[in-house]
């Protein structure tokens, strides 16, 4: 029974470390290259990463066009 408890909390530590994977992945405030870097930094620095896009992305300005 110990065995049930241990998987269950595994898999719900799984699920709490993809939410910001996936959110950043469904996120229409960054694209490509940006986007790929925000999932990498969230993967390898956890929460502190993804509290870090929902606060600084995007990274650069919107692109203006010509007048």
């Amino acid at each position: 029974m110990e065995a049930i408890g241990g998987i269950f909390l595994f898999l719900i530590a799984a699920v709490i470390y993809a939410v910001p994977i996936f959110l950043i992945g469904t996120s229409d405030r960054t694209q490509g290259g940006e986007k790929a870097a925000w999932i990498l930094a969230v993967i390898f620095v956890s929460w502190f990463a993804w509290v870090f896009y929902l606060l600084l992305a995007p990274l650069k300005g919107p692109a203006r066009g010509a007048m």
